[in-house]
């Protein structure tokens, strides 16, 4: 059998996979980088990533006269995340995320031609204020689409030795030991459909978390937490925990895998690249978020922008694993978005004239887009005809037009007398998220549902969608995995979301949002570092 070797091996084609070579290659290292996707899926889930980056203390942030400093991110951070003060290695990771994101991302992007949008957006507020307590969601301008693509080509760039060999459409299904510690992986080519060995003084896991496989989000899902019948899959379908599992029988430590970074507004997929395939939507943060039989979710009503972590914890309760939004063209126009590089094409592409065009005038593109081919997208001039159809598509008679017409103008009474009779909670979280700039631009000033010429109505059917996984394989701050005694394996690296963005579970029990990304470069520079300089 056929044995190629190397100084690095990469188990892994996405972010930190890319990051890690790259920065092996730059330290003059040979690396091997096993990719199971086609070459043009290199990048993995960053690839149709949105682009959002937490990042703290930025020269952004100083423009919009943010003060944000490490300790007041690191303050905000364990607050929300609940993270355990006797499990040291995430809270190391979450000082380092906070300490490092300005020069280690921020200003290391700045050498590939990577730039920010110009706003910075103040997202996961927590329900009482202890989230984000400033903006600090930095949007990657082109996109994380622009980012893999520029770190891809300077991969290319740097291998002026022929120092690297991308293998794609290669899976390790098996990791060598010997000598005391990991030597290299047996991997399958899935093309020719032969197996062969790799040997190499480190092997570096940057695979992915469990949460392209339902069955593993199931298995791990906290029992004290209610899970709904079920979902949508927003991950990677190669996230599979497949290698997180071989890597546990050779002593590395699974961590925290209940805890799981999910959305609680996914749709299906118009044209789905896999089985399950989902898509996250930006919820609407004035349409109403009703139950399966149309009455709205309470007594706090749900409102986006938040807490992410209870939002789906309220989905996940309900008798029905799907909820509606109700909304119209209004709302729709100004607040509707879908994540993602690919139903955000002007971000993508960098168009910045549509972009703003959109921004101001609305986004009617996306709207019709939705029409024609989502089917959890319903329209119709009256709330009695979308009864119809809501019932229609889930094949049940579960909406009363009376109970859905009944949610409506309760909510609509709030306008009955002016700004002096509003009494809700979902206008006064709206009232307070539009006192930020960022957000008053793309979120209604509150209105009723049934204001003359705001239609016609709108209901979206929405399901909980998996995302990304919060745990993983416990590793210090060089990025090595540890054994059950914190001891490092010999050759044993994880990074990203495999590492659960570090230590095995860096964000706790909720992220900040816009932590993924750079919590991928962070762990892959990281082990980059130690390989490079055996420190």
């Amino acid at each position: 059998m056929t044995t190629l070797q190397s100084d690095v091996l990469v188990i892994g084609g996405g972010l930190a996979g890319i990051v890690t070579a790259l920065e092996c290659l730059r330290g003059g290292r040979d690396v091997i980088l096993v990719d199971r996707d086609t070459p043009e899926r290199f990048g993995g889930l960053a690839l149709w990533a949105f682009g959002g980056m937490a990042l703290v203390g930025t020269p952004l942030q100083a423009r919009k006269h943010i003060i944000d400093t490490p300790e007041i991110a690191l303050r905000d951070w364990l607050r929300f995340g609940e993270l355990d003060l006797n499990d040291p290695l995430p809270i190391q990771w979450a000082r380092h995320y906070v300490e490092q994101s300005r020069p280690q991302v921020y200003d290391w992007l700045q050498q590939f031609g990577i730039s920010f949008l110009p706003a910075v957006n103040w997202v996961e507020r927590g329900l009482y204020g202890e989230g984000n307590s400033v903006p600090r969601y930095h949007l990657l301008w082109g996109g994380s689409t622009t980012l893999v693509r520029r770190l891809i080509a300077a991969l290319h760039a740097v291998d002026t030795g022929a120092k690297l060999t991308l293998l794609h459409r290669h899976r390790a299904i098996g990791l060598n030991y010997g000598g005391g510690g990991v030597t290299g992986a047996q991997v399958f080519d899935e093309a020719n459909r032969v197996q062969f060995g790799i040997e190499a003084d480190a092997v570096v896991l940057a695979m992915g978390g469990i949460n392209g496989n339902l069955s593993e989000v199931r298995k791990h899902w906290p029992r004290d937490r209610p899970q709904p019948m079920t979902m949508l899959n927003g991950a990677h379908p190669y996230s599979d925990g497949s290698l997180h599992h071989l890597a546990a029988g050779l002593g590395a430590q699974i961590t925290h895998a209940g805890e799981m970074w999910n959305y609680a507004a996914g749709i299906a997929h118009p044209q789905p690249h896999f089985d399950g395939h989902g898509l996250s939507t930006i919820p609407c943060k004035s349409a109403l978020w009703l139950n399966h039989r149309g009455e709205r979710i309470g007594p706090q009503p749900l409102v986006t922008g938040f807490d992410t972590h209870w939002l789906c914890q309220q989905v996940a309760q309900q008798e029905r694993p799907w909820t509606w939004h109700l909304l119209n063209r209004r709302i729709a126009l100004k607040e509707f978005a879908i994540s993602g590089a690919e139903h955000n094409p002007n971000i993508r592409d960098q168009k910045w004239l549509p972009l703003l065009s959109e921004t101001l005038f609305g986004n009617a593109r996306l709207l019709r887009q939705m029409q024609q081919d989502s089917p959890d997208f319903l329209t119709d001039a009256s709330l009695s005809g979308l009864a119809a159809q809501m019932n229609a598509l889930t094949g049940t008679e579960d909406i009363d037009p009376q109970t859905l017409q009944a949610s409506a103008d309760a909510f609509d009474a709030n306008f009955s007398n002016g700004n002096r009779g509003q009494n809700d909670d979902q206008i006064r979280r709206i009232m307070h998220a539009r006192q930020w700039g960022s957000d008053r631009l793309r979120t209604c000033k509150p209105a009723p549902l049934q204001k003359p010429g705001a239609g016609p109505y709108i209901a979206i059917r929405m399901q909980l969608i998996t995302r990304k996984s919060l745990g993983g394989l416990r590793t210090n701050l060089q990025s090595r995995a540890l054994d059950a005694n914190g001891q490092a394996i010999a050759g044993l690296y994880c990074v990203g979301e495999a590492a659960g963005f570090g230590g095995g579970g860096a964000c706790g029990k909720r992220s900040l949002e816009g932590t993924f990304l750079p919590g991928c470069i962070l762990t892959a520079r990281a082990a980059a570092r130690s390989i490079t300089t055996g420190l």
